[in-house]
């Protein structure tokens, strides 16, 4: 592609102008105000965050602290970016994906087909192991052959990286740029993007079709910043869908006004229920652990599961996972226990081992509460009382266990030294999403 299409749909602040015309032919440029004042405040148009009063240069200037990270804008900036055009080579067939979608997934696909060609906002709730990425397939083809330019975006590296390779796989024709925080290859203007939400402040109007998977993760849930990286990434005319297991409480009231329509998916790929957590209250769990001692139901179900799965384990903080690994394996100290968390500089390879076989515990956090698959694991949750462990949090986590269908009897155990609100609804919610399952099986 000619060097001046890389940069069609992108922006930047006006200070960083100088070093992108090195690396950028940059035709159309266009500029917008940095800040705009409403109602008498001072609003980034950026990431729509009010600048602090504190956030002040010594000549008297503001700036904004809040999307410091992509380039300081000052008072009297300008956002520099250059309008998408679509120069994209025609794509006849872009799915080359070979995969047969069951009788509900192929009725979810359906609507969104009809929402990207209609140019609609939607949200598409299905339990965890529906095949979500699967029943996006069919609409992403509809876009990139209507020539549009499509993003999926996500709130967590780790989801992009399970993204990314089953988008190359089922779109193999198709030129994909991956963008995350910690991406070290250049930039390539392509029809198809998979990046994370925060990535999105790098645009300005150059998509056609946004698609966020797990909006109801952090960092996304509740960042009124990333929203509006998302609304700016979308052009005018945009289609926008919103995938999640568990919707948030303001998705569902703007399904219920008609802000955003809706569809649901209760049941998994392979046509079985959501694993149902099994719960223990284990109330001098921390006292044993810091003994180097597991409980003994734990330690019981613990060499249960083992004789035939693997084991994802879910501590509540970074600080628990040196004395947990000890526990178990001076309970059992003939099997692989390894550790992971979002600081570990190894993260990625750790995953990438774990899910390729190797080890036989993988205790973590919250980090791996989402967007990766194992194969043939059950879960355990360790101080599921923490208010980390929230009541999407543990569904996520849940989700985790049953993936494959030969495996989808798989346990999920919920250990916990108090029974919280949140351990309460997250078993209601997945004993919910079981029912809907059922009547949605029986009239098959």
């Amino acid at each position: 592609m000619m060097a001046k299409q890389l940069a069609y749909g992108r922006q930047w602040s006006a200070t960083q102008l100088s070093t992108v015309m090195n690396n950028y032919s940059l035709p159309q440029i266009k500029q917008r105000l940095a800040f705009q004042i409403v109602n008498q405040r001072l609003v980034c148009q950026r990431c729509g965050q009010v600048v602090k009063e504190q956030a002040r240069l010594p000549d008297g200037r503001y700036y904004c602290a809040a999307c410091l990270t992509f380039g300081r804008l000052v008072e009297g900036d300008q956002l520099v970016y250059v309008p998408e055009c679509n120069l994209f080579e025609s794509i006849v067939e872009p799915l080359t994906w070979s995969g047969t979608l069951t009788p509900f997934q192929a009725q979810a696909a359906k609507q969104i087909v009809a929402v990207i060609t209609k140019q609609q906002r939607h949200v598409l709730t299905a339990v965890t192991g529906a095949g979500k990425t699967e029943m996006l397939f069919q609409g992403i083809a509809t876009a990139l052959a209507n020539g549009q330019r499509v993003c999926v975006a996500a709130p967590r590296v780790a989801v992009c990286l399970e993204l990314y390779p089953r988008l190359q796989a089922a779109f193999a024709n198709t030129p994909i740029m991956l963008m995350h925080g910690e991406q070290t290859a250049p930039y390539r203007y392509t029809p198809l993007v998979v990046c994370t939400t925060h990535q999105l402040f790098k645009f300005y109007q150059a998509f056609d079709t946004v698609i966020v998977d797990e909006v109801d993760a952090f960092p996304f849930v509740n960042n009124p910043q990333l929203e509006m990286a998302v609304k700016q990434a979308c052009k005018p005319c945009c289609a926008l869908i919103y995938l999640t297991a568990t919707p948030t409480v303001k998705l569902r009231h703007a399904i219920n006004t008609g802000d955003l329509t809706g569809s649901e998916l209760p049941i998994r790929f392979h046509g079985h229920l959501l694993p149902e957590p099994h719960c223990y209250p284990l109330f001098t769990w921390r006292r044993s652990v810091k003994r180097h001692q597991l409980p003994s139901v734990m330690r019981n179900l613990l060499r249960k599961c083992l004789q035939e799965q693997r084991l994802l384990l879910f501590v509540p903080q970074v600080r628990d996972l040196e004395a947990v690994q000890q526990s178990v394996v001076r309970a059992l100290p003939h099997i692989t226990v390894n550790t992971v968390h979002a600081g570990d500089p190894n993260q990625l390879d750790k995953i990438a081992a774990f899910r390729a076989g190797c080890g036989d515990v993988l205790i973590t956090t919250t980090v791996l509460e989402r967007g990766v698959t194992f194969k043939n694991i059950a879960v355990f949750v360790l101080g599921a009382e923490h208010v980390v462990f929230t009541e999407s949090v543990l569904v996520q986590i849940a989700g985790r266990a049953g993936r494959q269908q030969e495996h989808a009897a798989n346990p999920v155990y919920f250990f916990y030294a108090d029974y919280t609100v949140a351990i309460q609804r997250a078993c209601q919610q997945i004993k919910q999403q079981n029912r809907k399952g059922r009547r949605l099986q029986s009239t098959v």
